[in-house]
Protein backbone atom coordinates (compact mmCIF):
# COMPACT_ATOMS: atom_id res chain seq x y z
CA UNK A 1 0.00 0.00 0.00
CA UNK A 2 1.03 3.85 -0.82
CA UNK A 3 -0.54 6.64 0.62
CA UNK A 4 0.31 10.12 -0.58
CA UNK A 5 -0.61 13.32 0.73
CA UNK A 6 -0.42 16.67 -1.32
CA UNK A 7 0.41 20.24 -0.39
CA UNK A 8 1.23 23.72 -1.59
CA UNK A 9 -1.96 24.57 -3.28
CA UNK A 10 -3.38 28.03 -3.03
CA UNK A 11 -4.52 31.48 -4.93
CA UNK A 12 -2.27 33.09 -7.07
CA UNK A 13 -2.53 35.84 -9.81
CA UNK A 14 -2.01 34.42 -13.56
CA UNK A 15 1.81 34.91 -14.16
CA UNK A 16 2.21 33.95 -10.61
CA UNK A 17 3.79 30.47 -9.51
CA UNK A 18 3.49 27.62 -7.18
CA UNK A 19 5.33 24.57 -6.18
CA UNK A 20 3.01 21.40 -4.83
CA UNK A 21 4.40 18.47 -2.98
CA UNK A 22 3.87 15.40 -2.69
CA UNK A 23 4.53 12.87 0.39
CA UNK A 24 4.36 9.19 -0.39
CA UNK A 25 4.60 6.56 2.51
CA UNK A 26 4.32 2.65 2.55
CA UNK A 27 6.77 0.74 -0.35
CA UNK A 28 8.08 2.39 -3.31
CA UNK A 29 9.17 0.09 -5.86
CA UNK A 30 11.88 1.57 -7.93
CA UNK A 31 9.59 0.66 -10.94
CA UNK A 32 7.07 3.03 -10.13
CA UNK A 33 6.14 5.99 -11.87
CA UNK A 34 4.81 9.41 -9.96
CA UNK A 35 2.91 11.64 -11.17
CA UNK A 36 0.34 14.64 -11.05
CA UNK A 37 -3.18 15.18 -12.19
CA UNK A 38 -5.69 17.78 -12.47
CA UNK A 39 -9.53 18.40 -12.24
CA UNK A 40 -11.37 21.38 -12.99
CA UNK A 41 -15.49 21.89 -12.26
CA UNK A 42 -17.15 19.92 -14.48
CA UNK A 43 -14.06 18.23 -16.92
CA UNK A 44 -12.74 14.77 -16.25
CA UNK A 45 -9.32 14.20 -15.13
CA UNK A 46 -6.45 14.91 -16.71
CA UNK A 47 -2.77 13.76 -16.95
CA UNK A 48 -0.56 16.89 -15.84
CA UNK A 49 2.95 15.08 -15.87
CA UNK A 50 5.22 12.29 -14.38
CA UNK A 51 7.95 10.91 -13.22
CA UNK A 52 9.64 7.53 -13.32
CA UNK A 53 10.90 7.07 -9.88
CA UNK A 54 13.90 5.04 -10.53
CA UNK A 55 15.55 7.01 -13.40
CA UNK A 56 13.62 10.24 -12.96
CA UNK A 57 12.29 10.17 -16.64
CA UNK A 58 10.01 13.16 -17.23
CA UNK A 59 6.56 13.07 -19.28
CA UNK A 60 4.58 15.90 -19.74
CA UNK A 61 1.21 17.11 -20.88
CA UNK A 62 1.18 19.56 -24.05
CA UNK A 63 -0.69 22.12 -22.15
CA UNK A 64 1.67 22.70 -19.49
CA UNK A 65 5.21 21.56 -21.13
CA UNK A 66 7.80 24.32 -20.67
CA UNK A 67 5.87 26.17 -17.66
CA UNK A 68 6.00 23.32 -14.79
CA UNK A 69 8.77 21.15 -13.71
CA UNK A 70 7.85 17.55 -12.42
CA UNK A 71 10.84 16.23 -9.70
CA UNK A 72 11.68 13.73 -6.78
CA UNK A 73 13.16 12.99 -4.11
CA UNK A 74 14.22 9.92 -3.90
CA UNK A 75 15.64 9.88 -0.07
CA UNK A 76 12.36 11.88 1.16
CA UNK A 77 9.86 9.92 -0.80
CA UNK A 78 8.83 13.27 -2.16
CA UNK A 79 7.61 14.48 -5.26
CA UNK A 80 7.16 17.88 -6.58
CA UNK A 81 5.38 19.91 -9.09
CA UNK A 82 7.12 23.44 -9.99
CA UNK A 83 4.36 25.49 -11.71
CA UNK A 84 5.33 28.65 -13.48
CA UNK A 85 3.46 30.87 -15.51
CA UNK A 86 -0.05 30.28 -14.25
CA UNK A 87 -2.89 30.93 -16.18
CA UNK A 88 -6.54 30.85 -15.38
CA UNK A 89 -6.99 27.46 -17.37
CA UNK A 90 -4.73 26.20 -14.99
CA UNK A 91 -7.43 26.35 -12.13
CA UNK A 92 -8.19 23.06 -10.70
CA UNK A 93 -7.91 20.33 -8.02
CA UNK A 94 -4.31 18.32 -8.46
CA UNK A 95 -3.88 15.24 -7.51
CA UNK A 96 -0.55 13.02 -6.76
CA UNK A 97 -0.71 9.71 -8.44
CA UNK A 98 1.51 6.37 -7.85
CA UNK A 99 1.50 3.22 -10.75
CA UNK A 100 3.33 0.61 -11.38
CA UNK A 101 3.71 1.82 -14.78
CA UNK A 102 3.85 5.16 -16.91
CA UNK A 103 0.74 6.01 -18.27
CA UNK A 104 -1.70 8.92 -19.07
CA UNK A 105 -5.28 7.83 -18.32
CA UNK A 106 -6.27 8.50 -14.72
CA UNK A 107 -7.71 4.86 -14.05
CA UNK A 108 -4.76 2.91 -14.51
CA UNK A 109 -3.53 4.76 -11.31
CA UNK A 110 -3.77 2.75 -8.33
CA UNK A 111 -2.75 5.32 -5.57
CA UNK A 112 -4.49 8.63 -5.47
CA UNK A 113 -3.60 11.31 -2.65
CA UNK A 114 -6.80 13.68 -1.71
CA UNK A 115 -5.92 16.40 -3.99
CA UNK A 116 -4.85 19.90 -3.30
CA UNK A 117 -6.59 23.36 -4.78
CA UNK A 118 -4.90 25.52 -7.09
CA UNK A 119 -6.81 28.67 -8.19
CA UNK A 120 -5.55 30.98 -10.60
CA UNK A 121 -7.04 34.87 -11.02
CA UNK A 122 -6.79 36.39 -13.72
Amino acid sequence: QVQLVESGGGLVQAGGSLRLSCAASGRIFSRYCMGWFRQAPGKEREFVAAIRWWSGTTFYADSVKGRFTISRDNAKKMVYLQMNSLKPDDTAVYYCVANTNYDRKPDEYDYWGQGTQVTVSS
